[in-house]
């Protein structure tokens, strides 16, 4: 997702890599040796932030290279449950606003790295936060009547700034990816939610098993639609190659779930 990002604001300029692969779950993600090896040559470190990923500062830890939070100056929205009660949610790049943010930080940090190419970054991160804009405008126009729309209901509880942004009211099964994931207390709580709230379908993220939320649809008759996606994008073949088409893939199966 941040390579991603990256390499719009960078251009032919830096070569970016992601650590984790496509595909991968975030949270918990194990260093190849391979891995390791690779981010010794590093010109520049960044990360998330916000707690995402909690194995990546003893990964970088003995790298030689600048490092930068891509997610600092974010207003963070706080886990509401769990034993992360309190903590900032990490998943802010689901924000079209937030993003800006990403983007801003990114330019600063690769004109840091490559001064003499400054300008270009500058306009290329102005551009991308032009089509943040879009994005934007298209999620406020999906659910521009908020009354009218039930609460979106997922698998993780990823999408928060996503809701925040379009007015949305929120519920999860758990609240960040743990062991502890789709629990019979969790599941019961999002069927009393689901049935009182009366919403008509519930969704699942990519890089999670959807086995908990199969069981609070059977139960209320809501309809399951996935993958949304959050912690990875596709294949570059896949529905989701960027993350902008990220999140207007999000914003449109959430839409058509509901409509209804």
């Amino acid at each position: 997702m941040l390579a991603d990002l990256v390499r719009q604001v960078a251009g032919e300029h830096v070569r970016v890599e992601s650590v984790t692969k496509v595909g991968a779950e975030i949270h918990g993600y194990q260093p190849t040796p391979s891995d390791l090896v690779g981010a010794q040559d590093a010109d520049l470190i960044l990360d998330n932030g916000l707690g995402l990923e909690r194995w990546f500062e003893r990964f970088v830890a003995a790298v030689p290279a600048p490092h930068a939070v891509l997610s600092d100056g974010v207003e963070p929205v706080d886990i509401r449950s769990g034993n992360y009660q309190g903590r900032p949610n990490p998943h802010a790049w689901m924000s079209p606003e937030a993003a800006k943010v990403y983007v801003d930080n990114t330019v600063d940090a690769l004109s840091d790295l490559a001064p003499e190419h400054a300008a270009d970054f500058a306009a290329n991160g102005e551009a991308y936060k032009g089509q943040l804009d879009e994005v934007m405008a298209e999620l406020e126009a999906a659910f521009s009547n908020h009354a009218a729309v039930p609460a979106l209901v997922t698998c993780e509880g990823a999408f928060s700034y996503l809701a925040r942004d379009a007015g949305l009211r929120e519920a999860f099964l758990w609240p960040v990816n743990s062991d502890a994931e789709g629990t019979p207390r969790q599941i019961k709580d999002a069927i009393n939610f689901v049935n009182e709230h009366q919403v008509p379908a519930v969704f699942c993220e990519s890089t999670v098993n959807p086995g908990a939320m199969e069981q609070v649809a059977a139960a209320t008759e809501a309809e399951l639609l996935t993958p949304l996606y959050v912690d990875s994008l596709s294949g570059p073949d896949g529905p989701v190659p960027s993350h902008l088409e990220l999140i207007r893939h999000d914003i449109e199966l959430i839409k058509k779930g509901l409509a209804a």
